[in-house]
């Protein structure tokens, strides 16, 4: 216990040495991210990224394994959920993880060295198993830590285009067109009702124009769902007209058993707009 104090006083010493000794031999040409970038706020938020990492290591030969682990926690997630880090190429990351590894290992053997009393090999071998235990760790945790948070992101990205590729577009005070555009699946499709409903209730639509000339691909569950749409824009008092409907989805709709009629449906876009000019003139 008494070596394993004076190793922590060691290291906690040479912290800021070691820190400032990775940064410095990092291979910049053969590495990209965070690891390159010159911007002096994000190059000094990477040190003391780094600098934390010391003085958490620091304390793994003095505290208990679960004490240690605690506060270690905090580190690894707040860098796997860091931006900087996750736009970083995840070897280039692992990479400095073993460098900063065999740092320890080069450091275990100076402070055996520069100890007054010699040290065992064997004592020597347990303080970097240690090491290679936790850095197992580390790099785990920040690999499985950053593939969720690129899930969240990716998924908030999505939720962005698909609200983004169905917006409701206003075309008086009271009428609006939903253009839909590309392939429709069944997550796209929820999305589009529910935004299209909260659109059209906050700019008080009566009239909303949808268009379907633009849609590749849609199956029967998609078609479902937007026949769905159109009665549940009936049910807040929005009129609605259908334009650009390819035969196959007519197909669908007439597998579906949907009443046609009660739905007011135009050949192309541009007819479904002059039919309610018109319509609003003779009133």
């Amino acid at each position: 216990m008494h070596l394993n104090k004076e190793l922590h006083e060691f290291f906690l010493n040479r912290t800021k040495e070691m820190s400032e000794e990775w940064y410095q031999t990092i291979n910049k040409k053969e590495s990209s991210g965070i690891y390159v970038t010159t911007d002096q706020d994000s190059v000094k938020k990477l040190k003391e990224q780094n600098y934390e990492f010391y003085l958490h290591m620091a304390n793994l030969f003095l505290e208990e394994r679960d004490a240690f682990f605690d506060e270690f926690n905090k580190w690894i997630h707040k860098i796997a959920n860091d931006s900087a880090h996750i736009d970083t190429p995840i070897h280039y990351v692992i990479r400095e993880f073993l460098r900063v590894r065999d740092q320890y290992f080069s450091y275990i053997n100076r402070f055996a060295k520069e100890n007054d009393k010699e040290i065992e090999q064997q004592r020597i071998d347990q303080w970097k198993d240690l090491i290679q235990d936790v850095f197992d760790y580390v790099v785990l945790q920040f690999v499985e830590g950053t593939h969720n948070a690129s899930l969240k992101q990716l998924k908030a990205q999505q939720e962005m285009i698909n609200e983004l590729s169905s917006p409701i577009i206003s075309i008086s005070s009271d009428t609006a067109l939903l253009p839909l555009v590309g392939d429709i699946d069944t997550a796209r499709a929820k999305v589009i009702l529910e935004n299209t409903l909260q659109q059209c209730t906050a700019k008080e639509v009566d009239q909303l124009f949808i268009d379907l000339s633009g849609v590749v691909i849609i199956d029967t569950m998609v078609a479902h769902e937007i026949f769905q749409l159109i009665d549940a824009l009936n049910l807040i008092g929005v009129k609605t007209t259908l334009s650009g409907i390819r035969p196959e989805i007519a197909v669908t709709a007439v597998q579906l058993g949907i009443p046609l009629d009660r739905i007011s449906i135009e050949s192309t876009l541009s007819n479904s707009i002059a039919k309610h000019v018109v319509s609003l003139s003779k009133k």
